[in-house]
């Protein structure tokens, strides 16, 4: 019984140090209608902050936004694309979390987590007015 609980405790502890090896990597961007394609003059500006568990894959994300010309009707990260460049969603948000501020958890795949460290996500808000996205912003990892 002795050695049955001392090989659940070694467990534990190895478990427990993978944990505690996991990254997290920190991402953001200014959403701004210039970045859109094509670029508009709206007046409506927004924020994404995220963040990647490197160990889970899990991306936990918050968008701010004001100065839309109305409401929020669809949100996604977009990808694999370069700045200019249109790429399909990857990362909806859904329709029940585009109140400002959104906020949400998305779990992705390695080819996902490639992207994103790569600098190829965007993420952009449409409104009614601008269907194909009104404010867009590159996502970008922080040192």
């Amino acid at each position: 019984m002795k050695s049955g609980w001392m090989g659940l405790a070694a467990m534990s502890v190895a478990l427990a140090g993978g944990a505690a090896n996991a990254d997290t990597l920190k991402f953001t961007t200014t959403l701004k209608g210039a970045d859109e394609v094509p670029a508009n003059d709206t007046q409506g500006v927004g924020k994404v902050t995220a963040t990647l568990d490197t160990d889970s894959k899990v991306l936990k994300y918050k968008v701010t936004y004001s100065g839309l010309t109305g409401p929020a009707v669809a949100a996604h990260f977009h990808g694999p694309a370069a700045p200019g460049q249109d790429a399909p969603p990857v990362v909806p948000v859904p329709s029940k979390d585009l109140a400002n501020p959104m906020r949400g958890t998305a779990t992705l795949t390695v080819e996902q987590v490639g992207q994103l460290e790569g600098g190829k996500w965007y993420f952009n808000i449409h409104t009614a007015a601008h269907p194909g996205g009104e404010v867009r912003g590159q996502i970008e990892e922080l040192p």
